[in-house]
C-alpha cells in the first residue's frame, strides 16, 4: 500500500496548521477542536517549518507548567523533520516512525506539502490490507 492510498482514504483533504508565531495556548485549543495530535507549523500552509505534538505541550507543561501557554510554537516545535512523498510504502513509512520514535509525517510533493499521515492512519490502512488478504484467502480455500 502506498501513502497515496492512505492519503485518498483520509476523511478531509483540509490539513491543520498553525504559524510560528501562533501561541501555545493557540496551538492547543486547534489541537483539542481537531481531535488531533499534532499541527503541522507553517508560514504559508504548504510550506513545513516544524511539527508541534500534544506531547510537546504536555512535556513542556510538566516541566514549566502553565506558563509555557504563552510560549510561541517555534519555541516548542520540532524543526529538524522527516517528511515522506505520496509514493512511499506505508510500511517503509511505518518503519521510519516507529525506528526514529515519531508518530507524524507530513507529506510532500517537491516542496508543497499534500497532506500529513499518522502511525494510527498506516496501522488502519494496513489492518483493512491484511484482513482483505485473509478474506480473499479464506475464499480461494473454500471454493468461493
Amino acid at each position: 500500500m502506498l501513502i497515496k492510498q492512505i492519503l485518498a482514504g483520509k476523511s478531509s483533504g483540509k490539513i491543520a496548521t498553525v504559524t510560528p508565531d501562533s501561541s501555545i495556548s493557540d496551538a492547543a485549543n486547534v489541537l483539542s477542536s481537531h481531535g488531533i495530535g499534532a499541527l503541522v507549523v507553517s508560514k504559508t500552509g504548504t510550506d513545513v517549518a516544524g511539527i508541534l505534538s500534544e506531547r510537546d505541550i504536555v512535556r513542556e507543561l510538566g516541566k514549566r507548567g502553565a506558563g509555557c501557554m504563552s510560549d510561541t510554537v517555534s519555541d516548542l516545535m520540532t524543526a529538524n523533520i522527516i517528511t515522506t512523498s505520496a509514493d512511499q510504502t506505508a510500511e517503509s513509512v511505518l518503519l521510519q516512525m516507529t525506528e526514529k520514535r515519531f508518530r507524524h509525517m507530513p507529506v510532500m510533493d517537491g516542496d508543497k506539502m499534500i497532506g500529513i499521515v499518522s502511525i494510527g492512519d498506516i496501522v488502519s490502512a494496513r489492518l483493512s490490507e491484511i484482513n482483505t488478504e485473509k478474506d480473499a484467502l479464506q475464499d480461494m480455500i473454500m471454493g468461493r
